[in-house]
């Protein structure tokens, strides 16, 4: 597909992820087969005051390229002047977040706030547009406030209108819980009523879901945020099975282990100790949700008070299961507590979320 002159061809894009989707996560989706990442979403008003935390999730090294910025706000102006800062970046496309459910959000009037009114994000988007130098502007919406009041067909329509170069449609309403199916219907009627491009998104965690996803609606590509949690290994496995008709499948923990091992260091290098140290550990129980003795390996990765010795805990962990020392596979629970949204727990203090 191709977003103006931008021609990502057949492959998927990694969603921007509140503390997730930072330069150790691009990098190691990009070398496992994405075709776009993003930065972590920003501020529209910190890009235009230069805020220290802006300018550090805008940076960005040549080999994530190409990469898209997505920004929040709901000023026009201040979007506008927004992405004369961010281009100095040199993004390959700016995105503004329509879709955010989250309550500190949306009460401000921004991401899925702004479904309630296609003829102000309009404005936004012509506003970007008309700033953006030619670097396409893209958006990222739900399918609208409520099951009651679902507008995105008069919001991709609006969007097209006024000069977006793409939409990505989460396949839920704002009010959706994580535990409600997508509903891929109206990526199709979203699909059929607009000439830019459409890509997918919501609930995609393997090749298959993906190919399903992209059969039944036409969406031009698919967006991957939870399934490329621990997953990089989505990305080449759908390549393969586009290219080449074969699903290379889960991978064995000692490939989960090497890339693991690189994600890691990754974190250390970009933050330091301490601060990569709770980065590094919900990574590492993403990255082995999927294989025997979890219950196990998450009581042992939350004691771990270093990145040394959480290394001593994931090699303990892969030997153990290259060994056979767990009994049982890993308990279905832990996809479905994956899946409705909260990601792991051993207590009610040791939550770990995803907003």
């Amino acid at each position: 597909m191709k977003i103006g002159n931008l021609d990502l061809g057949t492959k998927l894009f990694v969603a921007p992820m509140a503390e997730v989707t930072d330069s150790s996560f691009r990098k190691i989706a990009k070398e496992h087969g994405a075709g776009l990442t993003f930065t972590q979403m920003i501020s529209a008003l910190g890009a235009v005051k230069n805020g220290f935390e802006t300018l550090r999730h805008l940076s960005f090294h040549r080999s994530e390229k190409p990469i898209g910025v997505q920004i929040l706000g709901n000023d026009p102006a201040i979007l506008g002047e927004a992405v004369k800062e961010i281009i100095k970046f040199n993004p390959d496309l700016i995105d503004i977040n329509c879709g955010c459910p989250v309550e500190k959000v949306v009460c401000h009037k921004m991401g899925a706030a702004l479904l309630d009114d296609p003829v102000h994000m309009g404005k936004i988007i012509k506003k970007m547009t008309d700033a953006s130098g030619g670097v396409p502007i893209t958006l990222k919406v739900r399918l609208g406030k409520d099951r009651k009041k679902i507008n995105v067909i008069e919001i991709a329509k609006t969007a097209e209108d006024n000069g977006a170069s793409m939409i990505t449609v989460h396949a839920r309403t704002r009010a959706d819980k994580y535990d409600s199916e997508p509903d891929w219907n109206w990526l199709k009627k979203v699909k059929e009523q607009v000439k830019i491009p459409v890509v997918g998104n919501g609930s995609l965690f393997t090749p298959q879901d993906v190919v399903k996803m992209l059969d039944e609606t036409g969406c031009d590509s698919a967006m991957i945020a939870r399934g490329a949690l621990g997953n990089p290994f989505i990305f080449e496995r759908f390549n393969n099975l586009i290219e080449k008709g074969i699903d290379t499948g889960i991978p064995s923990v000692e490939t989960v282990n090497k890339v693991l091992h690189k994600h890691l260091k990754l974190l250390q290098a970009e933050y330091g100790e301490p601060l990569c140290l709770d980065k590094a550990k919900k990574n590492s129980i993403w990255y082995f949700r999927d294989y025997a003795g979890i219950d196990e390996f998450l009581n042992n990765v939350f004691s771990a008070k270093d990145c040394f010795k959480l290394l001593e805990i994931v090699d303990d962990h892969v030997e153990k299961n290259l060994n056979g020392y767990y009994k049982h596979s890993a308990p279905h629970e832990v996809n479905t507590r994956f899946k409705k949204k909260v990601l792991f727990w051993l207590a009610e203090e040791n939550v770990l979320t995803l907003g």
